[in-house]
């Protein structure tokens, strides 16, 4: 399944640099979240492989500090990469004949920059929280990766502070790019609306349908797995409903984008033609 992930979101990113055609605001965020869903699942997944092989199940205090904190990080670019995603095509629908204007190169690449500031400062800002708290030696983490509600309530020491600015990111840094993308959608069916033939109905909406796949899934495992560490104190539970966000959604993006999507379907076939034909000629 890690293999599946990297390759397949690495093809993603490699077409659409390869293809002039995918040069636009769309793909260039696609590429990122594909870049994003790849160090996402190797700050993980990698360290899982390594305990299943040593069957060893030991992390160390700053490798566990590390891992929380690329975590944190890369779950937030997840979630504001696709509200610019969806922004992205609530211009373009709404927007039409402004959309280049408005989606600019230098816009895309601000939008980009300021997804991974706020995303370290985010991170940086817990990790310290964190630093600041007392564990007893020995602790045992029910889960396969660090994370950072778990390593808080396993903390020794007073925790208030510490989980007054996580819950406070969670609504800010949550909520808002949900609100952000629920907003930007209930635009574009009201713009969807006013179309008059199906046929511009089905385009329209045929553009939305991948990112709106991608969203749910996102949204629907990330609840996952924080309710289920809420409601239950099955540790294997928790465990699956890690797994199924940490690395299944991050292996179905590239299919939820590829399979439906005509352009990547092209850009990857004159991709792999090139290469046959490379080939060939040494």
């Amino acid at each position: 399944m890690y293999l599946i992930t990297v390759l397949g979101n690495l093809l993603i990113i490699l077409a659409v640099i390869s293809d002039t055609h995918l040069h636009t605001p769309m793909y260039f965020f696609l590429s990122n979240l594909s870049f994003v869903d790849i160090c996402f699942t190797s700050t993980t997944v990698l360290k899982m492989l390594v305990n299943i092989q040593k069957e060893c199940k030991v992390i160390t205090y700053e490798g566990c500090i590390t891992q929380m904190y690329f975590v944190i990080i890369f779950v937030l670019l997840d979630d504001i990469l696709l509200t610019v995603m969806a922004y992205d095509r609530f211009v373009a629908i709404c927007h039409p004949l402004h959309y280049t204007v408005i989606m600019s190169p230098r816009l895309c690449g601000l939008l980009v920059l300021e997804s991974w500031i706020i995303s370290i400062l985010t991170s940086l800002l817990q990790s310290l929280m964190v630093l600041q708290l007392s564990f007893c030696q020995d602790l045992e983490i029910p889960n396969f990766l660090c994370e950072l509600k778990e390593m808080v309530q396993l903390a020794c020491s007073d925790t208030f502070s510490t989980n007054v600015v996580m819950y406070f990111s969670v609504v800010l840094l949550g909520g808002g790019p949900l609100a952000g993308i629920l907003y930007s959608y209930s635009k574009i069916v009201s713009s969807i609306r006013r179309i008059t033939s199906a046929q511009g109905k089905y385009k329209a909406f045929s553009t939305c349908a991948s990112h709106l796949s991608v969203v749910s899934l996102f949204y629907c495992t990330t609840l996952g797995m924080y309710l289920s560490s809420a409601v239950t104190h099955s540790s294997k539970i928790t465990s699956i409903a890690s797994v199924m966000y940490m690395v299944v959604t991050p292996m179905l993006n590239p299919f939820i984008y590829s399979l439906r999507n005509k352009d990547i379907k092209r850009a990857l076939k004159t991709f792999f033609l090139k290469g046959t034909a490379k080939g060939q000629l040494i």
